[in-house]
């Protein structure tokens, strides 16, 4: 037995659902229950009308699915990088909002990343 639940629909300060500790807190909700699968829709970046089976490619991760927190615990996002992208828990989500807010957080991530920004020593 099994759970259909998209990423997206899973709990987060950032308007979407993300692979972040959510859900790893579903997964662990789920062994508790004895479910053996997690069935998602496509993972792929959406496009117009923001639908999963409406791609851009058939290869990429959509990026709104990244862990903002676990780009903070790198040291590529600050608590204040993370402001313009926490939202109040909606019941829905805002693609247009979610997308023209986080993914200049995203850059900003990347930006620092090439520039050396992740120290793993």
């Amino acid at each position: 037995m099994g759970v259909l639940l998209p990423v997206f629909s899973l709990p987060s300060p950032y308007g979407i659902g993300t692979f972040g500790k959510e859900a790893f807190r579903f997964v662990d909700f789920l062994a508790a229950g004895k479910q053996a699968y997690w069935q998602m829709l496509p993972l792929n970046p959406t496009s117009y009308g923001d639908s999963p089976y409406q791609s851009f490619s058939a290869f990429a991760l959509n990026p709104y699915f990244i862990d903002l927190d676990k780009l903070e615990e790198e040291g590529l996002l600050t608590a204040l990088d993370l402001e313009p992208v926490t939202v109040p828990f909606k019941d829905r989500i805002d693609y247009g909002w979610v997308y023209f807010n986080r993914y200049p957080v995203l850059r900003k991530a990347f930006s620092r990343f090439v520039e050396g920004g992740l120290d793993r020593s």
